[in-house]
């Protein structure tokens, strides 16, 4: 299992905006073949800052999202409202204390 964490700054007027798009597509993008997860995370103390923190097959799996027309669509929408490039990183859990 990959899980995947995106770090997103978006342009503070553009945040009703960000959040529109994604409530339109969060459900296609959790039932995305290869993903098992989906969680929206905001920052605590700045209120245009956003987290993506998913789980995925493996890194095929992410990839084929990432190729798919789906991640195209949100992203054409996403990419022009950030004040910031985003960030991404994908780990593999070793160890859980439950």
């Amino acid at each position: 299992m990959l899980t995947r964490v995106v770090r997103m700054t978006f342009q503070e007027d553009k945040v009703e905006e960000f959040l529109e798009n994604f409530h339109a597509n969060k459900e296609k993008i959790r039932n995305f073949p290869g993903c098992h997860h989906l969680e929206l995370w905001q920052d605590e103390n700045f209120k245009n800052i956003f987290m993506t923190y998913s789980f995925w097959d493996d890194e095929a799996a992410l990839n084929q999202y990432r190729d798919s027309e789906l991640f195209k669509s949100v992203w054409a929408v996403t990419k022009p409202l950030f004040a910031e490039k985003p960030s991404a990183f994908s780990a593999k859990k070793i160890v859980e204390l439950p």
